[in-house]
């Protein structure tokens, strides 16, 4: 019995961190450390290291953040899906998800005034400002969650921000073929922002939101978000053909089953339910891009 209990805790703990959105964090930490190869030969693990760990942790924070303030704007309730259901499910205290988050987002600036130490300051610089994203993301008096802007900058600071850093902590510089590159990372990063907003499109408008979904209407929004996932391939095709990549990132189209799988499924107007499948198809689809677009870069260094 003691057993059974204290399993059922950790299963708890582990759905409060919502561990189906950490490949947001820690895919661009590994592709902006293998593009840095490049000009380094070799990779400062310590870096490597902290940057995953600084990273993952403001993830974890940002879902934190995001149960905390949705359910003290009453947008969660025990029904919802699609959350971690920390406090409207499982039972802690909203406190408690609050202090967690900002426990993260403390430890987090502890390791990057260790990079910062190890590289220089404008790192921290570049750090703060993802955390303070996190934060405003659902908190503050105008949340980003609530505007039609959550994709973009999602993707920007969660996708891109990250791999630049990654990358420049390596190196000390940021090259163009990296930024090249991590554009179809951003843009993945986006989408499986756009399929949440998608699947709770519906509960969104009548809370108040005014997301991207809730503007383009479910037609309109399913067609953007098929067109970002294959701006993502596409993207790759034309580095390719500019020789600025080698054909072996092209190994990326092995992810297109589950990229087709996203899309289709949003297709038809649902109940968000019945369009979780979906929302974990795009969340699947954007770790396989990631780590097989990782498998290219090592295909296209040593062959």
């Amino acid at each position: 019995m003691i057993n059974n209990t204290k399993q059922y805790t950790l299963i708890k703990w582990w759905r409060m961190i919502r561990p189906h959105t950490l490949t947001a964090s820690f895919i661009p930490v590994i592709l902006g450390s293998i593009l840095a190869l490049e000009n380094t030969n070799t990779i400062q693990w310590n870096l490597f290291l902290a940057m995953l760990i600084a990273s993952v942790l403001i993830q974890i924070a940002t879902n934190l953040f995001n149960e905390y303030f949705d359910f003290k704007r009453g947008l969660d309730t025990a029904d919802s899906v699609g959350i971690g259901g920390s406090i409207v499910r499982d039972g802690f205290q909203p406190r408690t998800i609050s202090n967690l988050a900002k426990l993260l987002c403390f430890i987090s600036l502890l390791i990057g005034l260790y990079i910062c130490v190890n590289t220089n300051w404008w790192v921290g610089l570049a750090g703060i400002i993802c955390m303070a994203i996190g934060y405003l993301y659902s908190g503050g008096p105008r949340p980003i969650a609530y505007t039609p802007f959550g994709e973009i900058v999602s993707g920007l600071f969660m996708g891109l921000f990250i791999l630049w850093i990654s990358f420049y902590i390596q190196t000390d510089t940021l090259s163009i073929r990296a930024v090249l590159i991590s554009l179809p990372i951003g843009f993945l990063v986006g989408a499986i922002n756009m399929a949440n907003n998608i699947r709770d499109l519906d509960n969104d408008q009548e809370k108040g939101r005014r997301t991207l979904p809730i503007i383009l209407g479910h037609k309109r929004a399913v067609q953007v978000f098929s067109s970002v996932i294959i701006t993502a391939y596409l993207w790759l095709v034309c580095l390719v053909m500019l020789k600025i990549v080698s054909f072996w990132v092209l190994v990326v189209f092995f992810s297109l089953p589950k990229a087709l799988q996203a899309i289709n499924k949003f297709k038809i107007k649902a109940s968000a339910i019945v369009l979780m499948p979906a929302m974990r198809a795009t969340a699947q689809l954007s770790t396989l891009f990631g780590l097989l677009l990782f498998v290219g870069l090592v295909l296209e260094r040593i062959i």
